[in-house]
């Protein structure tokens, strides 16, 4: 079995020197190492080769057999950590409450573990007939979303 505490060092440091961060790290059976970074601007290629490299040539093949993977989070993939909030605030979020209730909106802000939320919607005229577009925001805090994904818009 691959020593985890030893893979994470080296993952940290590779880390610390792409300035980029951690989304999600696991060691399943079978000694595959899968590991999902990226950056406030969004880790290049190169940044994920130096990561790779970073850690498989300071590992022992010998000592132990492993299949590392590292990549980045995939267009669709749920928001994980903070830093992917920062890094995707102006897009579009669709977030699952744990409550079950469900919000869309703009991601306009991201501070102290909440999240604000804006949107356009068409309300009836308080006098008269018709509607009107009125901006609508709301606070979500982290700790009670179940899930958070970035719309993506083809114009």
């Amino acid at each position: 079995m691959i020593d985890s505490q030893k893979v994470q060092k080296l993952l940290y440091a590779a880390l610390e020197e792409q300035k980029a961060f951690l989304v999600d790290f696991q060691i399943t059976p079978g000694n595959v190492i899968q590991v999902l970074v990226d950056t406030l601007e969004g880790i290049s290629l190169e940044g994920i080769t130096a990561i790779s490299r970073g850690i498989e040539h300071n590992l022992d093949r010998e000592e132990a057999d492993f299949e590392l993977q590292v990549s980045s989070p995939g267009v669709g993939s749920p928001l994980q950590v903070r830093e992917q909030y920062l890094q995707n605030i102006g897009r579009d979020l669709k977030v699952k409450m744990e409550d079950g209730s469900k919000h869309e909106g703009e991601l306009i802000a991201f501070e102290d573990d909440q999240l604000s939320l804006q949107w356009s919607e068409r309300v009836p005229k308080e006098v008269g007939k018709g509607k009107v577009t009125v901006k609508k925001d709301v606070k979500l805090n982290l700790q009670e979303i179940k899930e958070a994904r970035v719309q993506v818009r083809f114009n």
